[in-house]
């Protein structure tokens, strides 16, 4: 068995039904799991002894608008310098309740990747400590990754225009 596989079923045999799916193609390792284990499965991945993914390399999102059941999903890409692997977790995110747990605590770089992912997607990540917009202005209206942002959409002004 390839170290793909056993990382793969390391995480289905901790987390059992929470992993939603799971695949490994070309090297390629995902796993989705339900949104509400993102933070223990963060965690496992980072404190197990053999598994050692102890560098969160990105965070992002994607929109699925009209395409899938939850629209959002929030993409994790850790990497293990130990074994030197890398793996990708997803958690489905529905538009309606459109939030999921902070991994802050786990990696402080999380912080602006998060920011990030609320600003441009409107997700929000609960617990985390400054959920605030990071690369555009408080009154800016709106999440403008969102596939269903008006391309047209104007935004209020703001400060003097001298």
């Amino acid at each position: 068995m390839g170290t793909e596989t056993h990382i793969i079923d390391r995480i289905k045999d901790k987390f059992g039904d929470k992993v939603l799916e799971s695949h490994n193609f070309r090297d390629d390792q995902t796993v989705t799991v339900d949104k509400g284990s993102i933070h223990a499965v963060s965690q496992f991945l980072r404190d197990d002894p053999e598994l050692s993914f102890n560098f969160l390399m990105d965070i992002t999102a994607v929109d699925y608008v009209d395409k899938k059941e939850k629209r959002f999903e929030v993409v994790y890409h850790f990497y293990s310098l130990k074994n030197n692997n890398r793996v990708r977790v997803k958690a489905p995110v529905e538009e309606e309740n459109c939030e999921i747990d902070t991994i802050t605590d786990l990696w402080k770089t999380t912080d602006w990747y998060e920011r990030e992912i609320w600003d441009m997607y409107g997700i929000k990540f609960k617990g985390h400590p400054n959920m605030k917009r990071i690369l555009l202005y408080e009154e800016f209206k709106g999440h403008p990754l969102r596939k269903d942002y008006p391309i047209n959409k104007r935004q209020p002004l703001i400060g003097p225009l001298n």
